[in-house]
Parts: C-alpha cells; structure tokens; sequence
C-alpha cells in the first residue's frame, strides 16, 4: 500500500506539473471548494489538479478538501466551508446519503452545489458531473462476454467481481450494468464483494481469500485500477503468470494502463476524468449566477454527452471507453496524465 501511495503521489505531482503548463488564467470570479472524499487513488488525485486547473481557465480559484474517507471529517468541513461563503461547492461524497443535510444547508445560504462523480439522487443540487457508470459496466459485461467465449469457446465461467464501498453510488451502478447485462448468459457464475471504503488491502485479502475458495476463477472485475494493482499482489503471490488468470477494471487509472502494458490486466473500462472536471467549469458561471441550464446534446472535450434534467437538478453524463493492449497509449485517455490541448469555454 504504501508503494501504491508513493506511486499515486509521483502521478499526481505529473499531473500537476502538465496542467500548469496547460491552462491558461481568466478573470478572477472567486473561490469554489472542492469537497474530494479521498488521496488515496489516481482518479482522486487526478480530479483536483483536472477540477483546480480547468475552473481556472474559467475564472475560478479551487481550494480543495481531503475528507481522508470520512463521513464524519467531511460533514465537518462542509460546515466549515459554508461559512466562508464561497462562489460554488463541488461535492464528491463520501457518503452519498449522509451528506444530504449539509447539501441542503449549503443551499438554504444560497450557495450553489454541483456534484462531481457520485451522483446524489435524493436531494436537489445545482449540477451534477458524472460517467455514465451503468454503461461502463455494460461496457465490462461486452469486453468479458469476449474474454471468455475466446478462452472457453462461449461464454461461460467464473468471474469474481471485486466492488469499492457499497456507500458509493458509482460501484453500485457499475455492479447494476454489469450484471443486468450478464444476466442473458446463465452459464457464467458471479461472485461479488465490496472492497470496503476502496480499501486496496481489502480487495487483495477478497482476492487471495476467493482464489483458495474458488480456484477456478477464470476473470476478476474490479471497480477501480487501484484495486486491480492488489488483485495482482494476490496472484503473484498464488503463483500466477500474467494472463493465467484474466483481469477487468474500471476507471483508467495510470496504474491500469501499466498494468495493461505488462500483460496483467486485459481490459480498463475508462471513466473519463477529464470530461466530467471539464464540465464543471463549462457550466459553472451558469450554476453559480443561477441560471438556466438546457438538456440536450453537448460537446465535452470532443465526447458527446447530454444534460438532462432530473428531479435532482441539471445531469450530465459522459461516456466512457474500453483500453486495451492496441490502444492504451492513446493520449486521449486521463491514465496517460496529458491534458487536453482543447481550451474550456463556458456555456453560453
């Protein structure tokens, strides 16, 4: 774990150092916070240079708040930050029912909240920024159907499937997709756990466990890269060779990409990072001078994507991408930590 860490900080800090050299200034229209559940992982570390540096271009400072994946930590902070008053609140919860209340308090002050990533259906917000996460497991179910008709002759086996907290929206919907598109093919047996709290060591300990119970396992499915690196730990440590025992994950981490060049890991369901930070900032000024936000189609960094109007306020969802061993050095993709050349511009 603490090699990961290292690794995720090395990334973060080249993520930085490429978005600085990316992004131009704008006017200064004030502060946003961003309420960030967690360090611990690529995507996390990613989103807050994506988020500081794309709001800049716009015209927004970005002061970001590590919640360390506490629920309690995080309802503090946001009492904290709703009593600077800030232009915007972008939320990634840790907890996506128990930060109802302070959505709601920071929106009786009459600040605006737009939520980033875990979407929050069970109270209004401002604007919400997400991947389409039952899609990206419609997207695993296609790329393991594959997988396994080529190793099996049809498709037929057995996939352990590994997802983050069950508190995050975003690993139930993918589990959701998944499954639902899965359900056609009675011959593949699923086995699912939560890794709890997006634990690396708990999803290493689910699979090491599952490989002694079930050592048959043909595939593993994990929500996240990060957890895909402990999958690996725990094959090796079983005595596995690249390969011997085929690996799915979702959201296109730097370390999922590595993992795909050495020949561990066959396909990373990408979540488009850069995409949904981007749309932050193209609809900021229209989120935080309260005004109206249209459905329908929209360009984000070259992904079509579309807003809808949910009883939860303004969605945008945002497709994501399978990355394989042909196309893993695509620099389209967030894992390759290049920034989009594209300039940001706000919704007008």
């Amino acid at each position: 774990m603490k090699r990961f860490l290292r690794a995720t900080l090395a990334a973060g800090a080249i993520a930085m150092a490429a978005f600085a050299s990316h992004t131009a200034e704008a006017q200064d229209k004030g502060k946003v916070f961003y309420m960030v559940p967690t360090l611990l992982d690529e995507f996390q570390t990613a989103s807050v240079e994506a988020i500081t540096n794309f709001m800049k271009e716009v015209g927004y400072t970005v002061e970001a708040k590590n919640a360390d994946n506490k629920t309690d930590l995080q309802q503090s902070q946001m009492n904290d930050v709703i009593a600077l008053k800030p232009k915007a609140i972008i939320l990634a919860a840790v907890d996506f029912n128990a930060l109802v209340p302070s959505i709601e308090k920071a929106r009786a002050a009459g600040i605006p909240v737009m939520i980033f990533d875990r979407q929050i259906k069970t109270t209004k917000s401002d604007f919400t920024s997400v991947a389409g996460t039952v899609e990206i497991g419609y997207v695993a179910a296609d790329q393991i159907q594959g997988l396994l008709k080529t190793k099996n002759g049809s498709v037929k086996g057995k996939v352990l499937q590994v997802l983050g907290d069950p508190a995050d929206p975003y690993t139930l919907e993918i589990q959701q997709g998944f499954e639902e598109k899965m359900k056609a093919f009675p011959d593949v047996k699923i086995i699912s756990l939560p890794a709890m709290q997006w634990e690396a060591s708990n999803a290493g300990t689910i699979v090491s466990d599952q490989l002694v119970a079930n050592p048959d396992i043909d595939l593993i499915f994990v929500h996240a890269a990060h957890l895909a690196v402990a999958a690996v730990a725990s094959l090796e440590a079983k005595g596995k060779k690249p390969g011997e025992v085929m690996l799915v994950s979702s959201n296109g981490a730097p370390v999922g990409l590595d993992l795909i060049r050495k020949g561990w890991e066959n396909v990373e369901v990408e979540q488009p990072l850069f995409a949904q930070a981007a749309a932050l900032a193209m609809f900021a000024d229209k989120v935080i001078n309260k005004q109206e936000i249209k459905p329908g189609k929209y360009d984000v960094l070259g992904l079509e994507s579309e807003v809808t109007i949910e009883s939860w306020g303004a969605n945008i969802k945002i497709p994501g991408a399978a990355i394989n061993k042909g196309n893993v050095d695509d620099t389209k993709f967030w894992g390759n930590l290049k920034p989009p050349a594209t300039p940001i511009k706000p919704v007008e």
